[in-house]
């Protein structure tokens, strides 16, 4: 099975029973392993990191560099059709219900 070690920054720090590796006298608390699921992409980071704590000592850490890779200096948007719609509910009341639906959809 293929593997990745977590890249938490604080990951070999945390003082859990699977982290500590070695023999007596040389004990180590060692990064975990992240076992790579078959059907997450390698973007997915759960692929990357052991848990929300280490993926979030990475963004404390990392966040501004990665942020600076590609800046973010106007918002993004997409074309949407707003359809509301009168409905009646399962208690006899009547009710808005609202559909977004993406432009690009809509032509294909």
């Amino acid at each position: 099975m293929k593997y990745n070690w977590c890249h938490g920054t604080e990951c070999h720090t945390k003082e859990t029973q699977d982290r500590i590796r070695g023999s007596k006298g040389s004990k180590v608390l060692r990064t975990r392993k992240v076992k790579r699921s078959y059907w997450d992409s390698d973007t997915s980071s759960w692929n990357w990191f052991c848990s929300h704590q280490c993926q979030q000592d990475f963004w404390n850490k990392y966040g501004s560099q990665i942020r600076a890779i590609a800046p973010r200096l106007t918002p993004l948007e997409t074309p949407v059709d707003v359809i509301k719609e009168e409905r009646e509910g399962w208690n006899g009341l009547k009710y808005t219900d609202t559909k977004i639906i993406p432009i690009q959809q809509q032509q294909q």
